[in-house]
């Protein structure tokens, strides 16, 4: 039967439009790096091929964007492209994509002198100008300093909704309404409180739902599973992602766990596990272009295996490859790893313990684990 849903306006995206009374659109990203045209053109039409509605490829650098027109060229994938610190870079990558997604809480970095309306009316207007939707992408590892600041520390949920609303009114007070939003955060339940109180808010709004960072198989579908069935069981969600933590050649995992949970939603196949997370919670980001040591997949693996013993303990490890949430998220955890290209930062609840090699930091990561638990004990 089909999945009935808040009445969003519908957001055409390519040759696909979310929203209204449109399927549910599952999506995924590149994992490859943007500027190896091959590789991620190969990775896009694999990702198309699974079922993927829209393909989502990272953009930092000029050398990135001028990879764009061969790329373009090479697939039918519905492109959107992920900016982050440097928003002008949009003009350069909007003739040769369908979506643009910006986060809030980058604009920031870039021209820090400039309100962040202006660089919100850039964006729509690059937007209108080349047939290209966007999304706000509002995400919990890297808030707005200025709006994190208006509540308490331990508050990501009220300046999370916060931001998007403005930013919402802000591009509809211009006539720019192509557009959608996410809310995202590793904990699903955090991800269905955000967007139930944005789509009670705003009803008319699409919605991509995701939790992020969800980590390796199995447990990463869990818990997306857990905040999707809540989510799209009560109407709300348009568009969504799983996000897992996988090697390259296994990325179409992520379209194949998203059509599942959706095809089991709307067959009344519900199956959260209602308690998960209860004990150890080990949060890993999804493999992506902007992950600086593929190493990182497998050191998110070893660390499950090592750490076995302590899951009935209430504490979170991260495991980080990204540049960009890896700090945030890692902050956030009882022991965070930040992968670079050589070394692991490592974190205890957001203070830097030290850098240490790949082959040395599992030791390490045991005995602060053993500190924290027996703290517990006592």
């Amino acid at each position: 039967m089909p999945i009935a849903r808040y009445p969003t306006r519908p957001v055409r995206i390519g040759r696909i439009t979310i929203g209204a009374d449109h399927p549910v659109a599952v999506q995924s990203m590149c994992a490859t790096k943007t500027q190896d045209v091959a590789a991620t053109v190969a990775q896009a039409n694999d990702l198309v091929a699974a079922g993927a509605g829209v393909v989502r490829i990272a953009v930092d650098t000029p050398k990135d964007a001028d990879a764009l027109p061969a790329i373009r060229a090479q697939t039918e994938a519905n492109l959107s492209i992920d900016l982050q610190e440097n928003y002008r870079m949009a003009e350069r990558v909007a003739p040769h994509v369908d979506k643009i997604r910006y986060n809030p809480g980058h604009l920031y970095h870039h021209e820090k002198h400039k309100p962040w309306q202006d660089k919100v009316r850039y964006l729509a207007d690059i937007a209108a100008r080349h047939d290209c939707a966007l999304r706000v992408g509002v995400n919990a590892g890297s808030l707005d300093p200025a709006r994190a600041a208006l509540f308490d520390a331990h508050d990501s949920i009220s300046p999370m909704l916060l931001s998007a609303a403005e930013h919402c009114e802000l591009l509809d007070s211009i006539g720019f309404t192509r557009y959608c939003v996410s809310l995202k955060d590793s904990d699903p339940a955090k991800v269905v409180e955000l967007n139930k109180r944005f789509a009670a808010q705003r009803p008319d709004v699409p919605l991509h739902l995701g939790v992020t960072e969800a980590g390796l198989p199995p447990d990463g579908i869990i818990k997306t599973r857990i905040a999707f069935e809540q989510l799209i069981g009560a109407g709300i969600g348009d568009t969504i992602r799983v996000s897992l933590t996988l090697p390259n050649a296994r990325k179409a995992e992520e379209v194949t766990a998203g059509q599942q949970i959706l095809a089991d939603i709307a067959a009344g196949r519900v199956r959260s596990v209602v308690d998960f997370g209860k004990g150890l919670n080990i949060i890993s980001c999804p493999s992506c272009s902007r992950v600086q040591n593929e190493a990182f997949v497998d050191l998110a693996e070893q660390v499950r295996e090592l750490t076995t013993y302590a899951k009935d303990h209430h504490l979170t490890i991260a495991v980080m490859g990204c540049r960009v949430n890896g700090p945030g998220e890692t902050d956030d955890a009882d022991l965070g790893l930040w992968c670079g290209p050589k070394q692991v930062n490592f974190k205890r609840r957001g203070e830097l313990v030290g850098s240490f090699g790949y082959d040395e930091i599992l030791p390490r990561l045991k005995t602060e684990l053993d500190a924290l638990i027996a703290a517990e004990r006592a």
